[in-house]
């Protein structure tokens, strides 16, 4: 009999992505979303994520920085949110953004996510705060303060 093993998390999809999220998490054994059941795929056994799609940004950004999981999210128009932007600044958040209006539904999120998936993964060895905007056509840093950028 073949023995599981603990799955090590390293991408957290948020709420806004949870159509994104249940077809990923069949592919990969390193992701989760907010009300994850917890799973086994690959022979390794995926715990249950204590985020629900209700908790408050204010409270899942520090929980899912403090983890060191990247985060995926869909926010057409991040560059105005200051303060989601606050929060991953102050608390060292790794963020890639879907971004623009090909980002709205399932199908276009996975599109995105594939076309610039190298790039996301490339962020895992990045040390944060950093937030990025995927498209499918262009991966680019949010500037995090007025006078500061992330490169």
């Amino acid at each position: 009999m073949t023995r599981l093993k603990p799955a090590k998390i390293r991408f957290y999809f948020d709420a806004d992505t949870l159509g994104l999220a249940h077809t990923i998490v069949q592919l990969r054994r390193d992701v989760t979303y907010p009300g994850d059941p917890g799973g086994t795929i690959f022979k390794h056994i995926r715990p249950p994520c204590e985020i629900t799609p209700e908790t408050r940004d204010s409270v899942w950004i520090p929980l899912v920085s403090s983890k060191g999981w990247l985060i995926v999210t869909r926010d057409r128009r991040i560059q105005d949110h200051t303060a989601e932007i606050n929060a991953v600044r102050q608390h060292g958040a790794r963020m890639v953004v879907l971004s623009g209006a090909e980002s709205a539904g399932t199908f276009a999120q996975l599109e995105i996510l594939m076309c610039r998936w190298r790039d996301i993964e490339r962020c895992l060895d990045q040390p944060g705060p950093f937030i990025y905007t995927a498209t499918r056509t262009s991966f680019k840093a949010v500037q995090l303060t007025s006078t500061e950028s992330v490169t």
